[in-house]
């Protein structure tokens, strides 16, 4: 695997320091997000148990820069994530949004392509930087949305009923079809 591939190693240590193992030296919750800014892709381990601590650490740099009021998620879709924990069929989420992130993210490649085919702005200095920018902001966005999902498992959706399930199912897929109308309509 390629250095740039491999995911790079966190540990943090029972004094909760975080310990860049490429550099040697310790990292701050705002190092890690700047890795991930520039395209790479993080582990956080706990040294003692070896317990992956990635998904708290990422939800914790995001849950700091909201309360900084750089807010990106808005109120109502949080509202939305929290009730896709406690609903039967919650279980869709994950793949719902890995989906939608993706669209976004072809749906953005696609207009940055189509204005630097056809747009005079893409001379101009300092648009590569602002490209290169939002490519990582949309990998640092879906990068915990990779189907390493830890919800609830298909057991716990036996307790629903099937016509609750295809509701839900259905409601998903009227908001997935909404959201690439909307997306088609920015390209």
């Amino acid at each position: 695997m390629a250095e740039k591939e491999k995911p790079l190693l966190i540990k943090r240590y029972a004094s909760r320091r975080l310990y860049n193992t490429e550099t040697s030296d310790y990292v701050t919750l705002e190092d890690i997000a700047g890795f991930i800014r520039d395209g790479r892709e993080v582990q956080i381990v706990d040294l003692k148990t070896g317990d992956d601590l990635t998904r708290q650490y990422l939800l914790q740099i995001i849950a700091e820069h909201e309360s900084r009021g750089e807010n990106i998620l808005p109120v109502n879709v949080l509202n939305d994530l929290v009730r896709s924990y406690m609903i039967p069929g919650g279980g869709m989420m994950p793949q719902f949004l890995q989906q939608s992130f993706e669209m976004l993210r072809k749906s953005q490649e696609k207009m940055m392509e189509n204005m630097n085919a056809m747009n005079p702005m893409a001379k101009m200095p300092g648009f590569e930087a602002l490209q290169a920018q939002q490519e990582a902001f949309l990998k640092a966005m879906t990068a915990g949305l990779s189907g390493n999902w830890s919800g609830p498992s298909r057991e716990d959706d036996e307790t629903s009923s099937d016509k609750e399930k295809s509701e839900d199912l259905d409601a998903i897929k009227k908001q997935l079809s909404d959201l690439q109308d909307k997306l088609s309509k920015l390209s």
